[in-house]
Parts: C-alpha cells; sequence; structure tokens
C-alpha cells in the first residue's frame, strides 16, 4: 500500500476528516465611545432645541410666533376638527417633547411626539415641493423631513451617555423601545390625520 495521499481535498478528502482550523485576525470589539456619545448630544441640542423654540412660538408667542390662537386659525383653516385643543397638544408636544429630547430624558417616545408633529406637517404640505430653495420657500417640507427623521434617528439610537436617561433599559437597548415609540408615534399622527381632519 502507497504512503501517498490519495486525495488532494484538505484532510485527505474523506468523510469525518476534520478541516484544518483556520484563524481570523483578532478585531477590537465594537464597543461605545465618547465621539458617539457627543454627536448625539450634538443631535439632541439640535432637534429637541428647534422643536422647543417652535413649542414657543405656537404657546407663548415668543420669538415671533403665532401664539395659540392665531395657530387655531390655522389648524381651523386646514380643516381640523377641535383646533384649539390640537394647537395646545401641537404647541405642547413641540415644546415638551423638544426639551425632553434636549436633556436626553424619555428620549423614544419625546422623539416619537416630535415624528408626529412632522408627518401631519409634512401631509399637509407635500404639494406644495420639497425644497426651502424653490418657488414653495417656506411652505416647502425639506426641513419638516429632516426634522422628523432625525427625530425618529434618536427614537432608535436612544440619547447617549451624556444624558439623563444614561444607564435606563431604553437607553442601554434603545432599538426595541425606540421601534414601539415610532409604532405609537406614527399611529398617532395617522389617527389625527384621519378622525381629526374633515
Amino acid at each position: 500500500m502507497s504512503d501517498q495521499p490519495t486525495s488532494i481535498l484538505p484532510g485527505g478528502g474523506g468523510f469525518g476528516s476534520p478541516e484544518p482550523a483556520t484563524t481570523r485576525p483578532n478585531r477590537r470589539p465594537l464597543t461605545w465611545n465618547p465621539g458617539t456619545d457627543v454627536g448625539l448630544l450634538l443631535l439632541r441640542l439640535a432637534v429637541g432645541g428647534t422643536f422647543f423654540a417652535h413649542g414657543m412660538q405656537i404657546v407663548t408667542g415668543m420669538w415671533g410666533g403665532q401664539g395659540v390662537a392665531e395657530f387655531t386659525r390655522v389648524l381651523e383653516g386646514l380643516g381640523y376638527q377641535q383646533p384649539q385643543v390640537l394647537a395646545w397638544v401641537a404647541g405642547l408636544t413641540a415644546l415638551v417633547g423638544g426639551g425632553l429630547v434636549v436633556l436626553g430624558f424619555l428620549t423614544p417616545i419625546a422623539a416619537a411626539g416630535l415624528l408626529a408633529l412632522m408627518i401631519n406637517s409634512v401631509a399637509l404640505r407635500f404639494g406644495n415641493g420639497f425644497f426651502i430653495a424653490s418657488p414653495a420657500g417656506a411652505n416647502a417640507v425639506e426641513l419638516d423631513v429632516v426634522l422628523g427623521t432625525a427625530a425618529a434617528a434618536l427614537a432608535l439610537t436612544g440619547a447617549g451617555r451624556i444624558a439623563i436617561d444614561k444607564g435606563r433599559t431604553w437607553n442601554l437597548r434603545p432599538a426595541p423601545w425606540g421601534v414601539l415609540a415610532l409604532v405609537v408615534g406614527v399611529t398617532a399622527a395617522v389617527l389625527v390625520l384621519l378622525l381629526l381632519r374633515r
């Protein structure tokens, strides 16, 4: 009998022959890093701060805002039922939700509330055009889409470690909590559009 191998396959080619062990290069494990925390803080400040300012404009009329009475007339003109209640709900959602996002507190549900506002805003003005630098100008939906998408992103990523939510379950495992919050936010937005608009 010959001592030469009978197969060119690794391990001799026989059934049950062990394959040679392969080694993978050592990789650094994925970990949370300070850059991510600072990036999420900046995103929260930009998104939450913008909503907070708009909420102040609606609720108090500050910074050249409409105030509740004028915003109520706008909603009534857009065909909403219970426009005064909705004006207060929208104003307080922007004000409180924006503040909570800035602080990083109850971030998934606060961000989902902000997304719900933007869904209604985009749905009402979708036919006006997308880009602000177009004939539609301020009636375009570009900013609303960006703010709504950023709010959805924060719901899914969590607030980071530079936040009041640090250590809370929904911040340690943000994806399932974020998805749940987004489902609630989108459902609320759709219900407002379907049930409270003529």
